[in-house]
């Protein structure tokens, strides 16, 4: 009897498929004991997404939720997905780091690590592989599945054997999109089987409606370990669920001797659990076989559908859609998986938008010219030049990036230190600010006061075409009316009065209803409100979110702009003392206060809409045409905005501000 083993991922990917990675710990662990009598081959739970939403979003953390894990999961393997020399993050770190976090990964409860790169280069293995030797922790190498004329199932073989002969235990097959269909998968795993007798396994997106099949016919091929999820989680961006393929294979040889009736009660526990998340739900449930042709990764889809909102141009998704397959291709086709699909699909935005390859985000430059490693397939030459002039570069690197970054974790100790305010510092909370140093900070301390708690909520209220849809959300026992308009923003104001007690200045207190980021004031601090009138605008959850007042008063703020807040943080009163308000930082230096207008010199417009991240020079600095003068972030990558013409730089965005297509970033005199 061949029989299959199943890797179940409702404890990572599912959620992080479905619902944005925010299930937490405490909706995880009255599951456990039953999970833990399945009979699984692992359970993914940890890596992916779910470090960063822990600290973003549920401050939560994310060490301690590996540790209760593996303490209420004393007989199944957890396993972690890691991104190579990325780790958790999004850059490349230095092997000291990527040795040590391995390394406190398996002390706090990992089995199996499942590593993968993004470009599939295999000295982005090196480190991570070498470090989990050292645990004797089993290393299941990934394959980043995607369909390009250059990925063929020979390459992909080849590429199973390099991960063998770096030591792999097991290979896995990582199908981000859905993309691997029934027959092919059949045959790659033939071909895999050829060169390794290492024990494949299968992971596979039911986005386009094929996973099913394609598991199935890869477990005929030989293909011994499938990942599936409990049928609540399953399905649509998600994975195939694990009681179908149960009852599949059941009475064949590839039995996987798993109990249905244990699985029916698993199932009937997150499907309660799945209600506390509604608000975060994907609206993509079924299948999109738009895919099929684009090629381009659901989750990317919805981004840059996204995107091009933001910018104004919902209706050229067509054009980049077209025009990412160029751009995968002249990149030396990557694999659209984190972060290359970001980079590529942003740079297809570009494309469309400013005319082929005019504009190159920071991102796409570094991976023109080898930072983040060796692409599959020759590049496009005459792109890449042009990166390389960009980052003053001579040629691209041909060696493994990583051996260009110095040892940097002491570094990162004594930066963590000066963060907490101690003298000596858990490893573990090292390695948080190490992958979030811009999030931990705030995480740090916050932390004491506990996870988020999310709740079932109702249906949201029917709306009529063009009007807005309105339901309540219920954070940590507080009730909150959320409208979500029709053209997607999403307002928030308690459905009662606001808790009751005494803040700072004794007026009546406006919280937010979630974590998140004070974005900016709608009105001035004093003015005079009326009940339901927005008071701030607040960032949570990639959305933004509209602070009302409860009843009519002067306001007060007690946050600055720009400041992090917890949920039921109070961000703003009404009534009381005006000396309670906390007025807005003061900006940095060379940084106006405020949106300045022109004084009569030549307009530097900002080309899409995003946030002004850094000045490249001085005010009043001395510039050349060429010369880069603002780093602004849009669409999540960097973008160099340069003089148009030789003279004086005055800047007219402030540092942090969000900016619109064509408003002006600075003028040159």
């Amino acid at each position: 009897m061949a029989n299959v083993k199943l890797t179940d991922l409702v404890l990572r990917d599912a959620h992080q498929s479905l619902f944005a990675t925010r299930m937490t710990t405490q909706d995880m662990l009255p599951a456990c004991e039953k999970l833990d009598k399945a009979g699984y081959f692992a359970l993914e739970a940890w890596g992916g997404a779910t470090f960063d939403s822990c600290i973003r979003f549920l401050n939560e953390d994310p060490w301690d939720r590996l540790r209760r894990l593996k303490k209420a999961l004393p007989n199944t393997k957890i396993m972690m997905l890691l991104r190579g020399q990325n780790l958790l993050g999004y850059r490349h770190y230095a092997d000291d780091v990527v040795e040590k976090f391995v390394e406190y990964a398996a002390k706090n409860g990992v089995d199996i690590f499942r590593i993968f790169d993004a470009v599939n280069d295999p000295r982005n293995f090196k480190t991570a592989t070498a470090a989990a030797k050292k645990t004797g922790r089993h290393i299941q190498a990934a394959i980043s599945y995607a369909v390009t004329p250059f990925h063929t199932i020979e390459k992909y073989a080849e590429l199973a054997k390099q991960y063998a002969d770096i030591g792999a235990d097991s290979i896995a097959i990582k199908d981000m999109s859905g993309l691997l269909k029934p027959y092919v998968a059949y045959d790659l795993v033939k071909a895999i089987k050829k060169v390794t007798d290492l024990p494949i396994e299968i992971h596979s997106h039911s986005t386009t409606g094929m996973s099913v099949a394609s598991l199935t016919k890869a477990a005929e091929a030989g293909a011994g370990i499938l990942d599936t999820v409990i049928s609540p989680l399953a399905m649509g961006t998600s994975h195939s669920p694990t009681e179908t393929m149960v009852e599949i294979f059941k009475g064949t040889e590839y039995d996987t001797g798993l109990d249905t009736k244990l699985l029916l009660e698993i199932a009937a526990y997150f499907r309660e659990v799945r209600k506390n998340y509604k608000q975060f739900e994907s609206s993509f449930l079924g299948a999109d076989t738009r895919i099929l042709l684009s090629q381009v990764p659901g989750g990317m889809l919805s981004n840059m559908e996204s995107q091009l909102k933001e910018q104004g141009a919902s209706d050229k998704i067509d054009e980049v859609l077209k025009e990412i397959a160029v751009v995968q291709k002249d990149a030396g086709y990557p694999p659209l998986v984190t972060p290359t699909s970001q980079i590529v699909g942003t740079q297809a935005v570009f494309n469309v938008l400013f005319g082929r390859y005019n504009r190159l985000s920071g991102e796409f430059q570094d991976l023109l010219a080898g930072k983040y490693g060796a692409c599959p397939a020759p590049k496009n030459q005459d792109v890449v030049k042009k990166a390389l002039e960009a980052l003053k570069m001579d040629k691209e690197i041909i060696h493994r990036p990583a051996d260009d970054i110095p040892a940097e974790y002491a570094k990162l100790e004594e930066e963590t230190k000066q963060v907490l305010g101690a003298s000596s510092v858990a490893a573990e909370d090292v390695l948080t600010y190490a992958m979030f140093p811009k999030v931990a900070p705030n995480f740090f301390k916050k932390r004491s006061e506990g996870p988020v708690v999310f709740t079932p909520q109702p249906e949201a209220s029917a709306a009529k075409p063009g009007e807005a849809a309105r339901y309540s959300v219920n954070v940590n026992g507080a009730n909150y009316d959320v409208v979500v308009a029709p053209a997607g923003t999403v307002a928030v104001a308690p459905s009662g009065a606001a808790a009751a007690g005494p803040v700072s200045g004794g007026g009546l207190p406006i919280p937010a209803p979630v974590a998140g980021t004070v974005l900016r004031y709608a009105v001035s601090d004093g003015a005079e409100v009326n009940a339901g009138e927005t008071v701030l605008i607040m960032e949570s959850m990639k959305m933004e979110l509209e602070i009302k007042a409860t009843s009519a008063g002067r306001v007060h703020f007690l946050v600055p702009a720009g400041s992090q807040v917890a949920a039921q943080q109070t961000v703003a009163e009404l009534g009381g003392s005006p000396a309670a308000a906390v007025p807005a930082p003061a900006a940095p230096a060379a940084a106006p206060v405020a949106a300045a207008a022109p004084s009569g010199g030549t307009v530097i417009p900002a080309p899409v809409a995003g946030t002004v991240l850094r000045y490249a020079v001085s005010e009043g600095a001395h510039v050349e045409p060429g010369t880069t003068i603002v780093i602004m972030e849009s669409m999540k990558m960097e973008l160099e905005i340069k003089a148009t013409l030789a003279g004086t730089v005055r800047f007219l965005a402030p540092l942090g501000s969000q900016i619109a297509s064509q408003q002006a970033l600075a003028e040159i005199k």
